[in-house]
């Protein structure tokens, strides 16, 4: 888990904030936060932990992060859930709920639960409340559930009566539940690998290694091969723009350890890019700083996803002052102005004109990018985000203030 220092935030975001966050954490100093989630590495949930839970340690609030046991069978289910709770028609039979309530019990029996805040993110561990007593639970929902299957819906919401609150990363998200819901959109950390600043030399480096030539303009989605993010659509809209614009082409992302559809997804981008030397596929172990290289060597940033939780890879462009063209579904749109800090589109042919006119002007494309990163240092960094949840822990103690995020 890595380091930073409250104080290292403090020439990105102002003294007044890291004083404000030290105040909120004075009040929390006889917390215990537990969070628990479905693994350790991989995926923007176990991303924001690993920065997070240092700097609410710094701040003297005892945060600890846990993570539930599950085996191939129980991800397979829980991927399927992922997909259903996105609105994407999965064949789910008995079996998979029994396997999911299974693998739930075991994990009821075998985790210690010890906070005086239980903080649960996502599907995969949401029925550990049952062994509430008198602590606090809030239930993180990080995917998109404005249209969810009905069917797997009504099973996880089946567990949230007992909830105190739940969150959501965008107003569209919010169900009817019988419990407080709270918006806090999540973040990126200015001083990670994958976002801090970086000699070009580095980035040359990064390039020269993967083979990456930088003679042309480079169009660039970095995400998880996931069906979700449209690795396939993203390719049939470089086609596109290839026509007009000679440009090359990079897919770089890795697989989640809870994802077990990975491997077949990349299996269809191997196959539709095969033959042309100007699509890049990159495999890539969660290097972070190579991340930060590829991002800052693109010259339009795409996340061409069909549905979308939050979509932190556009935040992350964004912070770089790279134009970024991304569809117009999840947590996206918060964080892009449409023709002010980046460009919304519903297609491959939309994306396509949106990447063509960066191309083509790159006046427009800067003043893009410089417009996409005030926003993020205004609303989407790392601060901000623990400032939220710490206003959210004291409104579980305090429901008669509560002001809502």
């Amino acid at each position: 888990m890595t380091r930073n220092k409250l104080e290292d935030y403090e020439p990105i975001v102002g003294r007044n904030v890291i004083d404000d966050l030290r105040l909120l954490a004075e009040k929390l100093k006889d917390r215990v936060i537990q969070h628990v989630n479905s693994t350790s590495v991989g995926g923007g949930v176990a991303e924001i932990l690993n920065r997070m839970i240092p700097l609410f340690q710094d701040l003297g609030v005892d945060c600890r992060w846990d993570v539930i046991k599950g085996g191939e069978a129980f991800f397979n289910v829980t991927k399927k859930f992922h997909n259903a709770l996105h609105g994407r028609p999965e064949n789910l039979e008995r079996k998979d709920f029994d396997i999911f309530l299974e693998t739930s019990e075991q994990n009821i029996r075998q985790m210690d639960i010890y906070g005086d805040i239980l903080f649960i993110h996502d599907p995969q561990p949401v029925a550990l409340i049952r062994k509430k007593k008198d602590n606090k639970w809030i239930w993180r929902c990080h995917v998109d559930v404005s249209d969810p299957l009905p069917e797997v819906w009504a099973f996880i919401s089946g567990f949230l009566g007992r909830y105190d609150a739940a969150v959501f990363s965008a107003p569209g998200f919010s169900q009817k539940l019988p419990l407080r819901q709270f918006l806090i959109s999540p973040s990126i950390d200015p001083l990670s690998e994958k976002n801090k600043e970086i000699p070009e030399k580095t980035v040359d480096e990064v390039m020269a290694k993967y083979k990456v030539p930088r003679d042309k303009p480079i169009v660039t989605q970095i995400s998880r091969f996931d069906r979700l993010k449209d690795p396939v659509g993203v390719i049939e809209t470089y086609r596109l723009v290839k026509k007009y614009s000679d440009c090359r082409l990079i897919l770089a992302g890795g697989t989640a350890t809870d994802d077990p559809e990975g491997a077949a997804v990349l299996k269809e981008v191997m196959e539709k890019a095969a033959g042309d030397p100007d699509i890049h596929i990159l495999l890539m172990s969660q290097n972070d700083l190579e991340i930060n290289a590829i991002q800052r060597a693109s010259t339009v940033i795409l996340q061409k996803s069909i549905r979308e939780g939050f979509g932190l890879t556009v935040a992350e462009a964004l912070w770089k002052a790279k134009p970024v063209v991304a569809s117009n579904v999840g947590g996206i749109p918060l964080q892009i102005r449409h023709k002010y800090s980046g460009l919304l589109c519903h297609s491959v042919e939309g994306a396509a004109f949106s990447v063509k006119q960066l191309l083509n002007s790159p006046e427009y494309a800067d003043k893009i990018g410089v417009n996409g990163r005030e926003h993020i240092r205004n609303n989407f960094l790392l601060t901000r985000h623990l400032r939220d949840y710490m206003l959210l822990f004291l409104a579980l103690y305090h429901p008669e203030n509560v002001v809502y995020l």
